[in-house]
């Protein structure tokens, strides 16, 4: 049987270089994590503030691969390049990405329904680019039988691996994953695969698991901020015990925070920021639906360190058997 590989998928807003070190220091389980996406833009020359996320002194406790969101060869290809430089040997292309305004605009899932487009794409990329590609896509933007199409265009590149979310684009995150046309993928793809979508506990992971134990790999968004601790579950790590938890998620609270207080300018920027993540963490606590209301009417951070204050020091219970669908 095949290494149990965990990622940690690109979730916008959250999992950046700040929070990938901080959940290193603390936790245990994942592998590796893709970056959230960087837009490729039309320039020879690339910012320090464009690449800050994936700068080798920022991503010294995970290893990261590089997502780019983009439809022109020749930008992709110029920012691949950059990033070799900077000893990315593998760059990720998002083509999954379900936001409107991102699809729109044809990019990431929205470019799915013009699979001619993504086979000149990759004609043109991959001969040219030092770095190994891997691919991060939907069954489809509207249908999944669109993977069916895509996926003789992908069997023709030697990807590094396809990382496949079972719904379509236009699902966004509602909806059941199709799980029937995922094993179509399976048993039709010749690059290895990556299974990512709605793993949120070890229960869910164990059910995919049963039912596709040669995947290649497995990523973990949602699951993982909303319990950090659920990768180290799943490969059956000593347990952690509940009161030791809390202690250890109030540490990592504290990373994150001071940390980020040091990023952003203004107090505005940093509330909104842990705010993103208590979007998630807060699953992971009884009572946690109070508590986030809470924090979501916090406008200054003196009033948003009071708030989580008072709820750590109330002696706040770490659930079993989370689900994010709760």
């Amino acid at each position: 049987m095949k290494p149990l590989r965990l990622y940690l998928a690109p979730i916008r807003g959250i999992t950046d270089w700040v929070f990938r070190t901080c959940f290193a220091q603390f936790f245990q389980g994942l592998d590796l994590s893709v970056a959230p996406f960087i837009a490729t833009v039309q320039a020879n020359r690339f910012t320090i503030k464009l690449l800050k996320d994936l700068l080798p002194e920022n991503n010294q406790k995970m290893p990261v691969v590089p997502q780019l969101l983009g439809k022109s060869a020749e930008d992709f290809i110029r920012l691949a390049r950059a990033l070799y430089d900077l000893g990315y040997d593998c760059v990720n292309w998002n083509l999954g990405c379900p936001a409107p305004m991102v699809a729109r605009k044809g990019r990431g899932s929205g470019l799915l329904l013009y699979p001619e487009k993504i086979e000149a794409f990759l004609e043109s990329v991959v001969p040219a680019i030092p770095n190994r590609l891997s691919i991060k896509t939907r069954l489809g933007r509207t249908q999944p039988a669109e993977i069916q199409t895509l996926m003789t265009i992908f069997n023709r590149f030697p990807l590094k691996e396809l990382i496949v979310h079972p719904r379509t684009g236009s699902q966004i995150y509602t909806g059941q994953p199709d799980l029937e046309m995922f094993a179509w993928c399976c048993e039709n793809s010749q690059n290895p695969l990556v299974y990512n979508g709605d793993i949120v506990d070890t229960h869910s992971f164990q059910e995919l698991f049963k039912r596709f134990p040669e995947i290649h790999g497995w990523m973990i968004g949602r699951g993982v901020v909303a319990d950090p601790f659920l990768p180290a579950e799943i490969k059956a790590q000593p347990p952690v015990p509940p009161t030791e938890k809390v202690a250890i998620i109030l540490k990592f609270h504290d990373a994150l925070y001071e940390s980020y207080s040091s990023l952003f300018a203004g107090p505005a920027h940093l509330t909104d920021r842990m705010k993103a993540v208590w979007q998630y963490l807060h699953r992971s606590f009884e009572g946690g639906e109070k508590f986030v209301k809470r924090i979501r009417k916090c406008r200054h951070t003196e009033t948003y360190q009071q708030t989580v204050q008072d709820f750590f020091v109330q002696g706040p219970i770490y659930k079993d058997n989370k689900s994010l669908q709760e």
